[in-house]
């Protein structure tokens, strides 16, 4: 049973593979095209989860795509036609985009399966927040808990919360656009000069510098949580929708807050008091919301999706409260994760499959022999060395004081590098987290950096109490750490923390180890292969390009070595040739 899952009508366009009874493959889209947060079809991907998976498009017996164009249509109509005019005409237009990109899918689908072909896979439409909270479910660890689903919009719907328990799915209540707690950030991510939609993890880490009592009335007074747990925004404070008039932030919103940041001015102090405030209420309104679902399902477990879940200081401050024991969220809690989210509900609600798919795997993009990473190297005409213990070798780079690249096995999927494509450093060298946002990833240097740990030994360092293998959580540093690892500890002395168990990566635990032997600390600064405003990388070309354009020391490419020399510009210039090369790119 092979079941293609696709992403394709949002941003984050991706595609998986589940077959054999597991999650073979899955890849954004965006690591191919190298076009961050693309909205693109997702051919590429789709290609090379196939290849990747041993597969070809006349193996695939099922494709689920997340959403579902015609689900609840003249409720939909009946609710747009209700609201105001510029509100309503936004609504009917994103229908008709939605359309047009099914149009595009119908066409790819009918090139590939002519109606005459005797065999073509059956198409399935998953609703955009069933394959957000019911999909993340099926993949979780878990036979039964609360579900909540948390974004900007999708099928007109930002909110959906429930339970699944004793094999059966239940809703309680969901929010309708344009009330939306990823919209309201979104307005204080605009407001702070970044780009919506894309950029609110920016917002996440410029709060802590920020004063939120400044703001914090008048911002909890922009949105309202009911007691079913329904959104609901204040509209004088928004423009809403933004699409017709490009942004978020209302004149009164201006007046209250103070002048919005251009994008290349300097951060005053009122753009962090607004980003404190705006991530102050977040939090309460999303606890206020996990509260109420604790109490209705008395489950002791959370699955939490959509991008909101994204937000890391939040869903640290879930486990704080005590309402739940544990959090599972999708390594691609957002968009992303729909291909698999959406796969998963045809593979276990349609297709009554009774194995269970377990997504405790993100190592499950592309992956490079090393011969295939060898005959790169040589054709590029890069001087390389092979390592007889890459571990160890770039434990004793690191210790030294190294910035160096790690390109090793699948590639990640989802917004964070867990140790497959990772740029690693000393945590205890003060100036790290300087010199890497200056140096490499050339971006914002009130933004932090996180720290890998070997997962038995995180509690002498973090206030954790689950582990978190994926990185989408936020725990406080214990207090006699802090001046220990100083470079991934933020101001507000926390960490958006990643457990690394042996069984899940372990070349990137032994790493690790072997670190800990030199500096007497198993924990690692980690950060996304890549530079501001680009995709983590996917190939040795990508990385390769990444490594000679930035302040990175050593890449450690599967077990090669490269250096820097004066033969840079020479070397530069022969992978260059090779940007247009199929295999590699």
């Amino acid at each position: 049973m092979n079941i293609l899952g696709l992403n394709y009508i949002f941003h984050d366009t991706s595609a998986c593979v589940i077959s054999d009874h597991m999650v073979k493959c899955a890849i954004e889209e965006e690591r191919l095209l190298r076009q961050k947060h693309t909205p693109v079809f997702p051919y590429r991907a789709i290609a090379r989860c196939l290849a990747q998976s041993g597969l070809t498009h006349d193996d695939l017996d099922h494709i689920a795509v997340s959403i579902n164009p015609n689900v609840a249509m003249p409720e939909k109509i009946q609710y747009a036609a209700s609201l105001r005019p510029a509100v309503r005409d936004f609504m009917f237009t994103e229908i008709e985009e939605q359309n047009e990109k099914h149009l595009t899918f119908w066409k790819w689908y009918n090139a590939l399966w002519p109606e005459d072909k005797q065999k073509r896979p059956r198409v399935h439409f998953v609703d955009h927040h069933h394959s957000h909270a019911v999909g993340s479910f099926l993949v979780s660890p878990w036979e039964e808990a609360a579900l909540l689903a948390v974004d900007g919009g999708g099928e007109w719907r930002t909110l959906w919360m429930g339970q699944a328990k004793g094999g059966a799915v239940e809703q309680f209540s969901e929010t309708l656009f344009p009330h939306s707690l990823g919209t309201f950030y979104s307005a204080v991510t605009e407001f702070c000069g970044f780009k919506t939609e894309y950029d609110e993890g920016k917002t996440m880490g410029l709060a802590p510098t920020g004063d939120p009592k400044r703001f914090f009335e008048v911002v909890d007074g922009m949105v309202d949580v009911d007691d079913e747990g329904a959104v609901r925004l204040d509209p004088s404070w928004f423009e809403l929708p933004v699409s017709i008039n490009g942004r978020y932030c209302s004149a009164k919103m201006i007046s209250a807050l103070g002048t919005p940041r251009s994008p290349r001015e300097p951060i005053a102090d009122h753009h962090r008091d607004a980003a404190a405030a705006f991530q102050a209420v977040l939090e309460k309104k999303i606890l206020k919301i996990t509260a109420m679902l604790s109490k209705k399902t008395g489950m002791r477990h959370l699955v939490h999706s959509g991008g909101v879940a994204l937000n890391s200081v939040v869903n640290g401050r879930i486990l704080q409260e005590g309402h739940f024991d544990d959090i599972y969220i999708m390594p691609g809690a957002g968009d992303s994760g729909t291909s698999i989210g959406a796969a998963a509900c045809v593979y276990k609600q349609v297709l009554k499959q009774p194995a269970k798919l377990h997504h405790a795997d993100p190592f499950i993009g592309d992956a490079y022999s090393h011969q295939e990473i060898e005959a790169f190297l040589k054709q590029a005409k890069i001087r390389y060395r092979r390592s007889t213990d890459v571990c160890a070798e770039a434990a004793g780079a690191l210790h030294k004081g190294d910035i160096i690249g790690w390109f090793q096995g699948k590639m990640e999927f989802g917004p964070r590098a867990l140790g497959g494509r990772s740029i690693l450093a000393d945590p205890t060298k003060a100036g790290m987290k300087d010199k890497i946002n200056a140096e490499v990833k050339h971006r914002e240097a009130f933004r932090p950096f996180a720290p890998s740990v070997l997962e038995e030994r995180a509690t002498e360092y973090f206030e954790s109490t689950v582990p978190v293998p994926f990185m989408l959580t936020v725990f406080p540093v214990v207090e006699a750490a802090r001046a220990t690892i100083p470079a991934v500890v933020h101001v507000d002395n926390t960490a958006r923390l990643q457990t690394v168990a042996k069984d899940s990566n372990p070349k990137y635990h032994r790493l690790i180890e072997e670190f800990s032997k030199l500096s007497g600390h198993p924990v690692i600064l980690n950060t996304s292969f890549n530079v501001m405003d680009e995709p983590i990388v996917a190939s040795p070309y990508d990385a390769v390009r990444c490594f000679y354009s930035t302040g990175i020391d050593t890449l450690f490419i599967g077990d090669f070595v490269l250096e820097k020399a004066p033969i840079k510009e020479r070397a530069t210039s022969n992978i260059r040739e090779l940007a247009g090369s199929e295999h590699f790119v």
